[in-house]
């Protein structure tokens, strides 16, 4: 499974409540389309480092890194242990 399919799934089903799937584009800005909130944050730097074996560190929770479904994946191809998609 690619990083954005599984990221889309989280959120849908964890932060949304939407059993239909993830509503946005993969480049859909969470900020400004209020999809995640600063609470939320932290729950996607732990499932990152859950579900992919990244240790996030805090200079990299920036918005480059964290603000939509594709900044995500690409962040996690770069550091992720294995090759991931």
């Amino acid at each position: 499974m690619i990083p954005e399919e599984i990221i889309r799934n989280h959120i849908a089903k964890n932060i949304l409540f939407n059993d239909k799937g993830y509503p946005y584009s993969d480049e859909a800005s969470f900020v400004e389309e209020g999809i995640i909130d600063s609470m939320n944050v932290m729950e996607m730097i732990l499932f990152v480092e859950e579900n992919f074996g990244i240790e996030v560190a805090d200079e990299e929770i920036i918005p480059d890194n964290f603000n939509s479904v594709r900044k995500m994946a690409d962040y996690i191809r770069r550091k992720a242990p294995v090759t991931v998609g």
